[in-house]
C-alpha cells in the first residue's frame, strides 16, 4: 500500500523536468479534429496523443532540431520536422485503408501486416473499444469472428474457440501483457475478473487456432491477447461510468454500476506511472431450470425422487424398502446466495527508460476481488473471491524478459450443493429425515389406504415439517428435530452463514485455495544482428503450488507442486521478387515434471499477390498439446452423487474415503458394514461405465453392462491443417477467410465409472462374483466416480468461416461474417467419452455502424444468430435453443468538455436465452455511459 501511496503523490506533486514545450493540433481533410492521434519523436520513446478539440502539448528535454510522426488509426502518418522549441504544429491527415497495414504481434511475436499473419487472427481496434455496442469491451469480443461465449454468470463469460470447451476452458488462454489470466488452481480463466479497464486498453488480438509452437502447453484452442496503454504515451486521467438496468424473467430489473478511472503521467522521458480503478456491480442472471435430472416430472408432489437442475439438496437419495428411490426436499440456487456481482480491479505500474532509447523497465501489480458464479461439476459462489499478479519485465524492440507470480484466495467461496445439503442436515440428519418418512408413508399406507401419491406427500411433510394427519394422530410420533428452515427467516440464514463458513464438506460448504503459480519467459529476436532471416529463440519456465487444505486437491499435509518449463525457436524469411513469398518455421520442446516431453512444429507459407500484394493467401500446418490441469492430475473431491479423482499415482494412494453398505438386510461373503477405497479404486479394472449401469437399472437386463477401461490421463495433441485468404479489394470490400481441419489425438476428457461395493465386474453372468457385483447395482451399493482420463479413439474437427466488410454511403461500415464448425467421433468406439464440443454448427454475425452519422454523433448495430446444439459438461447436459440477439449503441461526443455520452442496449427486445445448462438464461441490458479522455 505504500507503494501505491508513494505512486498517486507523484502523480499529484509531480514537476515536469521538461526543457521544450511544442503544441499544436490534428485535423482531417475535412479540418474535423482528430482526437486520440498520437504524437510521438522519431527515435524516442516518448509521446502524447491529441485531446477531443484534436489539439496537443508535447513537453520534452530533447532540443530542436528533431522530428516528430503523427499518426491516427484511418489516416496516413506523416512526419513534421521541429526546429524551435516552442513551434506550434498545423497538421492535416489524409485518410487511408488501414485494413491493408494494420499491425500485429501475437501471431509470430514480431510486427508485421495482419494481411500476412501466417495464421487466423481478429483484431478489435481502439475505436471498435471505444463504440462497442455491448456493456463491456470483453462483452464485445462476442461480436469477434471465431468467437462464441459459456455465460456462467452475468460477470464470468467464457471464450470458446473452435469448439471442445465449457465454462472452465481449459483448452484457451489469455494474457494480459503478457501474463497469464488462469486462475491457478482451475487453471482457467474467469472472464475479466483481472483483466485490463476499456480506459487502459491498446490493443486486443484473438488467435483462435493451436498455438503451442510460440506460446506452449496451454496454446490448444485459442489465445487472446489484451496490452495496456503505455504511460509514456498516453497521459493524464481519464474516468467512465456507466449506470442502467438489466432485466431477466426471473430475477426482474436490477441497477447496473460501472465507473473507471484511469491516471498516467510521463514525470520525465526515463520515469513514468499509471494506476487504474474499477468497480461493477449488478444483480446475477438467476438460474431457475427446474428439470428433474433423475427423471420424473417436475416437483416432489409427483415424484418423491425429484432432483431440480437448479435445485440443491434433493441428490441426497436413498432407497427405502417398500417405498422406493426418495430425495430430500432441496433448496432453490437463489436461495443460497445474494445474487450480488461485484467486481474491484486496481492495478499499478511503474515503468523506467534508463536510456535514450527503447529499453525499459516494468514492474506492475494488479489486483482483482469480486462476487460471480462458477459453474464446474458444482455451482460454485465466487465469494470475496481474490487474484493478484505481479511482473517484473525488461524489454526493448527486440528482447524481454520477465517474471510474474499469480496468487489468489478463494476468500469465503463455496459449493452450493454442499451448501443445500448441510443446511438440511443441520435441522435433521438424513438418517432420521429418511427414517421419518419411511414410517409416515407406511403409515399412510397402512392406515388410511392411501396411493403412492397421497402417502408421498403425507411422507414428506411429516418428515419436512412434522405435520401429522389427524388420521394419524397417535400412530406418528413427531421429530423433536425443528422443521425445515424455510428461506427468507433468521433460522435459514443463520445455518446456511454457519455451513459457507465450514470448510469441512461433510458439515460445511467452504472451499479453501490460496495456489499460486511463478512463471517466467524470455524471448529474443535476432533481425538486427542476422540478415538472412529473422529468427527468434525463447522459453519459459513454470511452477504450480497448489494450497487448498485438502478441499479441493489432496494437499491434506502441505501444498502440492509441480513444475513446467519450455524453449523454441523460430525462423522467418520472404523469398521471390518483391518479398511475396513469407515462410515461417517455428517447433517447441515443454516438459512436465509429471509427464513425457512434448515437441510443438509450425510451418506456414503466405503468399502476397496483386500490385499493391492485398491478395493474401495462406496455408499453415502447426501443432498443439496440452497438459493435464491442476485438477485433472490432483484433485480429490467427493462432491456427493460422485467423486472427482485426479489421476497421477502418487494422488491416487492419498485419496482414501470410507463408505457404508447397505446391502439391503442381505449378507454377503466377506462384506461388513463399510468399505474403504483409495483413488486407485477408481482406475482400476472392477468397474462399470456409468452410462451401462443407468441402462441396466432401468432395464434389468445386465447383458448391457460394459466394464470400463480407464487409464491414467496424459497430455492430449491436436495436429492443425488451415489455408486462408485475406483481401482488401480495390472497391473497398474486406474479405476474410479461412478453413481448418484438426485432428486430436489422446482427446482429454472425463468419464463416469461405478465401482460395485462387493463382487467382481464382469460380462459371465453365471460367475458367483460377478452375479454380486449386480446385486450391489440393485441394492444402491455402489460408488460412481468422475475420472480424468483420454480417448483411445482419433477425434476430428473441422470448420470455416468468411467475414465481409465495407465501408458505403461515405461513411456506413457494414460487416457481415458466417461460421461453420463441427466434430466427428465414433461414439460407438468408446461410449463413455463425453467430447463437449458445446459450439453452434452455425453462426451468423453482422454489424452496421457510423462514427460520424452527423456531426459529434454516431451509432452501432450489432446482430448474432447460432443454431441450436448439444451441450454436455459434468453438471448438466442439454439442448441449448437457436437464438437471435441484437446490441446497439448511440454515442454523444461534447468536445468541449473531452467527452463522450454513449447509450447502449443489449439483447434489445429478445427473449431471456440460454448458453450454457445450469447457468441462467441472459436478459437485457440498458445502459447510459459518460467517458472522459484527456
Amino acid at each position: 500500500m505504500k507503494v501505491y501511496l508513494f505512486i498517486l503523490s507523484l502523480f499529484i506533486c509531480g514537476v515536469s523536468f521538461a526543457q521544450s514545450t511544442i503544441s499544436g493540433s490534428v485535423v482531417d481533410a475535412t479540418n474535423q479534429p482528430i482526437p486520440g492521434a498520437s504524437i510521438k519523436i522519431v527515435g524516442e520513446a516518448i509521446g502524447t496523443v491529441t485531446d477531443f478539440d484534436g489539439n496537443f502539448t508535447l513537453s520534452t528535454q530533447k532540443n530542436p532540431p528533431y522530428v516528430i510522426e503523427i499518426s491516427s488509426i484511418g489516416f496516413a502518418s506523416q512526419k513534421v520536422n521541429i526546429t524551435s522549441s516552442s513551434q506550434k504544429v498545423a497538421a492535416q491527415l489524409s485518410e487511408e485503408e488501414t485494413r491493408l497495414n494494420e499491425i500485429v504481434v501475437s501471431a509470430s511475436r514480431t510486427p508485421e501486416r495482419i494481411l500476412e499473419s501466417p495464421v487466423t487472427i481478429e483484431r478489435m481496434t481502439l475505436q471498435e473499444i471505444k463504440n462497442t455496442t455491448s456493456a463491456t469491451y470483453y462483452d464485445g469480443l462476442e461480436n469477434l469472428k471465431e468467437v462464441h461465449f459459456n455465460t456462467s454468470s452475468l460477470n464470468f463469460k467464457s471464450i470458446n474457440t473452435r469448439g471442445f470447451a465449457t465454462v472452465a476452458n481449459t483448452r484457451f488462454m489469455q494474457l494480459v501483457d503478457g501474463m497469464d489470466n488462469s486462475s491457478p488452481a482451475l487453471n482457467f480463466v474467469l472472464g475479466n475478473l483481472i483483466g485490463l479497464s476499456e480506459l487502459d486498453v491498446q490493443s486486443v488480438e484473438l488467435l483462435p487456432g493451436a498455438s503451442s509452437a510460440l506460446y506452449g502447453a496451454n496454446a490448444f484452442n485459442g489465445i487472446l491477447f489484451m496490452n495496456s496503454k503505455s504511460p509514456f504515451t498516453h497521459q493524464g486521467i481519464s474516468f467512465y461510468s456507466k449506470y442502467g438496468q438489466t432485466s431477466q424473467k426471473i430475477a426482474g430489473d436490477n441497477d447496473y454500476w460501472d465507473f473507471g478511472i484511469r491516471a498516467a503521467h510521463a514525470f520525465t522521458k526515463h520515469f513514468a506511472a499509471k494506476v487504474n480503478f474499477t468497480y461493477l456491480r449488478a444483480t446475477e442472471w438467476i438460474p431457475a431450470d427446474e428439470r428433474s435430472v433423475s427423471g420424473g416430472t417436475i416437483g416432489h408432489a409427483n415424484n418423491q425422487n425429484y432432483d431440480g437442475l437448479n435445485i440443491y439438496g434433493d441428490e441426497v437419495t436413498t432407497f427405502i424398502p417398500n417405498v422406493g428411490q426418495v430425495s430430500r426436499t432441496g433448496y432453490a440456487e437463489q436461495d443460497l446466495n445474494d445474487n450480488k456481482l461485484e467486481n474491484v480491479k486496481f492495478d499499478a505500474s511503474i515503468h523506467i527508460k534508463p536510456w535514450d532509447d527503447d529499453f525499459e523497465i516494468i514492474a506492475t501489480h494488479k489486483i482483482g476481488l469480486g462476487n460471480t458464479v462458477y459453474q464446474g461439476a458444482n455451482r460454485y459462489r465466487l465469494e470475496n473471491f481474490r487474484m493478484q499478479q505481479s511482473k517484473l519485465e525488461i524489454k526493448n524492440r527486440n528482447f524481454f524478459v520477465r517474471g510474474y507470480i499469480t496468487t489468489e484466495n478463494a476468500g469465503d467461496s463455496y459449493d452450493m450443493r454442499f451448501a443445500a445439503w448441510n443446511v438440511n442436515r443441520s435441522w435433521k440428519s438424513d438418517q432420521e429425515w429418511f427414517t421419518n418418512y419411511a414410517t409416515a408413508y407406511l403409515n399412510s399406507s397402512i392406515f388410511l389406504g392411501a396411493d403412492a401419491t397421497t402417502a408421498s406427500g403425507i411422507a414428506r411433510n411429516f418428515a419436512d415439517y412434522n405435520q401429522v394427519p389427524a388420521a394419524l394422530t397417535g400412530i406418528l410420533t413427531p421429530s423433536t428435530s425443528p422443521s425445515r428452515f424455510m428461506p427468507g427467516t433468521p433460522e435459514f440464514q443463520n445455518a446456511l452463514e454457519a455451513v459457507t463458513a465450514d470448510p469441512d464438506l461433510r458439515t460445511g460448504a467452504k472451499f479453501k485455495d490460496e495456489s499460486r503459480i511463478y512463471h517466467s519467459d524470455l524471448n529474443y529476436n535476432f533481425k538486427e544482428i542476422i540478415n538472412i532471416a529473422e529468427i527468434q529463440v525463447g522459453g519459459s519456465y513454470r511452477m504450480y503450488e497448489l494450497n487448498s487444505d485438502g478441499t479441493i486437491f489432496t494437499d491434506y499435509d502441505g501444498p502440492i507442486r509441480y513444475k513446467e518449463y519450455g524453449a523454441y525457436t523460430q525462423l522467418q524469411k520472404k523469398f521471390l521478387a518483391e518479398e511475396r513469398l513469407k515462410f515461417t518455421g517455428s517447433i517447441r520442446y515443454d516438459k512436465s515434471q509429471n509427464f513425457d516431453g512434448q515437441f510443438s512444429p509450425r510451418v506456414s507459407l503466405v503468399y502476397s499477390a496483386g500490385e499493391l500484394k492485398n491478395h493474401n493467401f495462406r496455408a499453415s500446418f502447426q501443432t498443439g498439446f496440452r497438459n493435464p490441469t491442476t485438477q485433472d492430475q490432483y484433485i480429490g473431491l467427493d462432491l456427493g452423487p460422485f467423486a472427482l479423482i485426479g489421476s497421477t499415482p502418487d494422488n491416487l494412494s492419498r485419496y482414501v474415503e470410507t463408505l457404508n453398505v447397505s446391502a439391503q438386510g442381505q449378507t454377503f461373503p466377506g462384506v461388513g458394514p463399510t468399505v474403504t477405497f483409495t483413488g486407485a479404486d477408481a482406475y482400476n479394472n472392477n468397474l462399470y461405465t456409468a452410462s451401462s449401469a443407468a441402462l441396466f437399472a432401468a432395464t434389468q437386463n445386465p447383458g448391457v453392462l460394459e466394464v470400463a477401461n480407464i487409464a491414467l490421463v496424459k497430455p492430449e495433441f491436436v495436429k492443425a491443417f488451415e489455408v486462408g485468404y485475406k483481401s482488401v479489394l480495390e472497391n473497398g470490400l474486406s474479405v476474410d477467410l479461412n478453413a481448418y481441419y484438426n485432428i486430436y489425438d489422446d482427446f482429454m476428457s472425463t468419464s463416469r465409472v461405478i465401482k460395485p461395493y462387493y463382487g467382481t465386474v464382469g460380462t459371465d453372468f453365471t460367475d458367483p462374483e460377478v452375479q454380486q457385483s449386480l446385486q450391489a447395482l440393485a441394492n444402491g451399493d455402489r460408488r460412481v466416480y468422475q475420472v480424468y482420463t483420454n480417448t483411445t479413439e482419433t477425434v476430428n474437427s473441422l470448420g470455416f468461416g468468411v467475414g465481409l466488410s465495407k465501408k458505403v454511403f461515405g461513411n456506413y461500415e457494414v460487416g457481415v461474417n458466417y461460421n461453420h464448425a463441427q466434430f466427428e467421433f465414433d461414439q460407438s468406439k468408446d461410449p463413455s467419452f463425453i467430447a463437449g464440443f458445446n459450439t453452434p454448427k452455425h453462426r451468423v454475425k453482422a454489424s452496421l455502424s457510423n462514427t460520424e452519422l452527423f456531426k459529434n454523433f454516431g451509432f452501432g448495430v450489432n446482430a448474432r444468430w447460432s443454431d441450436e446444439y448439444l451441450w454436455q459438461s459434468s453438471f448438466a447436459d442439454g439442448l441449448i435453443p437457436a437464438v437471435t440477439v441484437f446490441d446497439a449503441q448511440i454515442t454523444y461526443a461534447v468536445p468541449t468538455i473531452k467527452s463522450v455520452f454513449k447509450l447502449s442496449g443489449a439483447n434489445i427486445g429478445g427473449n431471456d436465452y440460454l448458453q450454457v445448462v445450469g447457468a441462467g438464461r441472459i436478459g437485457q441490458q440498458y445502459l447510459i455511459g459518460w467517458t472522459i479522455n484527456p
